[in-house]
């Protein structure tokens, strides 16, 4: 979750470095941030609480500088989010910084604290600098000293270490978080992902699970778990940078929004081929497995992901013919669920493809001899190095915490998956296979077209700005885009929302409908629009202010029961969730505008959840 970053070179000008990369990483933690430099073999240190930009403020007033340094944006796990918690930690010569969570820290603070440590924060991360420094005054050289210490850890971690006496020197380490090294000019450097180091080099290696190394201005050295020296192959990484920069637009939000025409049709592009008007799964997949003998299908993700999957287990049972179950990650392995034991596929969802919760249901799937594939938008990461096959997503970093162009893209690449499915079971004659594809392929105008709404969805939420409860409804598989629409609300606006079935409105949820309630309905005129148009009728009889999301047909049979109406794009009901995924995302968005919260980093929440 964290976001971590080390720079080794020959220039005096690493504290700019350090905090030019760790912009780019705020949008994995910003309840604190720190670096520490390495200059004449002593270290200098400067932190604070709160966003980067209060780090700025301190380094204008007190600089420091150096050709070895390290720096920290945090999302807290263990103790307050204040200046003495932040990164980087320090005992005696050695500083770090980390993202991830030790497990053991308390065990092992409380076997140091015998020995003489005293310890200043409540983090677990302390931890590791103790032991680091345990087994220095022990007489380990500090490769030997890092080492010992990797043993003693259990649990999740990505570290940069720096010794004093060591200018030309940075540490690293993984397992379980990631970590890159960047290949740079005079200088390597250390990042929780490529997109640190974006602004300094395109060459990256990404160190595999276990690995530690030892950076110097000109080489690297880079050891496996059981410290066996290695070699990882070094990958070009392309447009990284420019994905940072919010350009014109307000927010990184916004521009992601807007974005979507391109990022669907690039992801769209991976799957289907326009002039023949077929399907074919990317990097030959189709090989790999056997659709055919597929007898049940696990979805397994987390959030604005995970609603991804529910979409997908329409298409697949409806299109594929496949029994289906969705579920979250971070209750899945813990329910011990019963695998078959041949015939089953399970299928992870992941923007980042670091997701904690979603890799270890991965491997529990795994270890269960399920087949394993990956929807993810990062090809090199944890998850997507795991599983049997990859489904690329093409969206291109995504900044703004709360999904928007990762959902799109994971929602037609799952869309086109459910159709090679269809395809390879017989499900689907060839004229049904370009209707589909024709409708996949249509999808990124469309989008072009319901971001035009932007003017009456402002309207909106102006309204929605004032409300203290806000209810999402849908039916089939806009019931899961109600669910998006009220995670989105909840996670940048601080209003309380819930989604619901529609059908179960009678079930409970109507006793929740009060004059001054408002509703959003998800209900493209499909075959189940006479359904929805009934729901929609007993919230307005008592009272509920209505705003209607759905095609011209739709809003004409509704009539003057919705209080306001946002016209989608006509298209086939296959791809209607995809498109009703727009309007909701820019409700979200202005609402929390006109509340005045922060869209990009809203509070308590960071981008990639690496910790479980």
């Amino acid at each position: 979750m964290c976001g971590i970053i080390g720079i080794v070179g020959q220039h005096d000008d690493v504290s700019d470095k350090l905090v030019e990369a760790l912009a780019r990483l705020e949008y994995r933690g910003y309840d604190s941030a720190g670096i520490a430099t390495l200059q004449d073999q002593q270290t200098d240190r400067r932190r604070a609480a709160g966003k980067l930009s209060n780090l700025r403020a301190l380094l204008a007033a007190e600089p420091v500088n150096g050709t070895c340094g390290i720096g920290h944006t945090r999302w807290a796990t263990h103790g307050p989010p204040t200046t003495t918690n932040a990164h980087p930690h320090q005992s005696g010569p050695v500083t770090l910084v980390h993202n991830g969570i030790i497990e053991n820290f308390r065990e092992l603070r409380a076997e140091l604290g015998q020995g003489g440590h005293v310890f200043e924060t409540d983090t677990d991360t302390e931890t590791i600098a103790h032991l680091i420094h345990h087994n220095l005054k022990a007489g380990h050289q500090p490769s030997e000293a890092l080492a010992l210490a990797l043993g003693r850890l259990k649990g999740a971690f990505a570290l940069a270490i720096l010794i004093e006496g060591q200018d030309d020197m940075i540490m690293g380490a993984r397992k379980g978080s990631p970590l890159v090294i960047g290949i740079g000019n005079d200088e390597m450097l250390l990042g929780s992902d490529a997109l640190a180091v974006a602004p300094f080099t395109n060459r990256v290696i990404y160190l595999e699970e276990g690995d530690w190394c030892i950076l110097r201005p000109d080489a690297s050295e880079i050891y496996a778990e059981d410290g066996t020296a290695v070699e990882r192959p070094v990958t070009i990484v392309q447009g990284s940078a420019a994905a940072a920069e919010k350009g014109n637009y307000r927010h990184f939000m916004q521009k992601e929004i807007y974005e979507q025409p391109e990022t669907t049709a690039r992801t769209i592009g991976a799957y289907v081929d326009a002039l023949t008007q077929t399907v074919t799964l990317p990097g030959q997949n189709e090989t790999i497995i056997d659709w055919a003998s597929i007898q049940n299908l696990q979805i397994i993700a987390c959030g604005t992901a995970y609603y991804a999957g529910c979409v997908a287990e329409y298409w697949f049972e409806q299109l594929a013919g496949i029994p289906v179950k969705s579920d979250i990650a971070s209750e899945f392995r813990y329910r011990e669920p019963a695998l078959p034991a041949q015939g089953g596929l399970a299928i992870f969802i992941s923007q980042s493809g670091e997701t904690a919760d979603t890799l270890a249901a991965l491997r529990y799937c795994k270890q269960a001899g399920l087949k394993t594939a990956a929807v993810v938008n990062v090809a090199t990461s944890s998850i997507a190095r795991d599983v049997d096959f990859i489904l690329p997503t093409l969206a291109g970093p995504e900044i703004g915490v709360a999904s928007t162009k990762a959902f799109t893209a994971q929602l037609c690449a799952l869309a086109a998956c459910a159709i090679a499915a269809a395809k390879a079971r017989l499900r689907i004659d060839r004229d049904t296979e370009v209707s589909l594809t024709n409708a996949l392929n249509s999808v990124p105008r469309l989008i072009s077209d319901a971001i035009a709404l932007e003017d009456d969805i402002i309207e909106l939420s102006k309204s929605l700005s004032k409300a203290s409860d806000v209810l999402y409804l849908g039916r089939g598989p806009h019931y899961p885009i109600a669910l998006e629409g009220a995670l989105k609300l909840k996670e940048i606006s601080y209003i309380h929302a819930e989604g619901f079935a529609a059908g179960e409105l009678k079930h409970g949820p109507i006793a929740l409908v009060e004059e001054t309630t408002p509703i959003i309905f998800v209900a493209p005129d499909d075959h189940l629009f006479e359904k929805s148009l009934s729901n929609l009728e007993e919230v307005a009889a008592r009272g509920g202010q209505i705003a209607l999301i759905s095609d011209h047909a739709g809003l004409e049979k509704a009539g003057d029961s919705p209080l306001l109406k946002l016209c989608i794009p006509a298209c086939d009901p296959f791809v209607a969730p995809i498109l009703a995924a727009i309007p909701i995302q820019m409700v979200a968005y202005h609402t929390a505008v006109e509340k005045g919260t922060d869209v990009d980093q809203p509070r308590n929440l960071a981008k990639s959840v690496t910790v479980e």
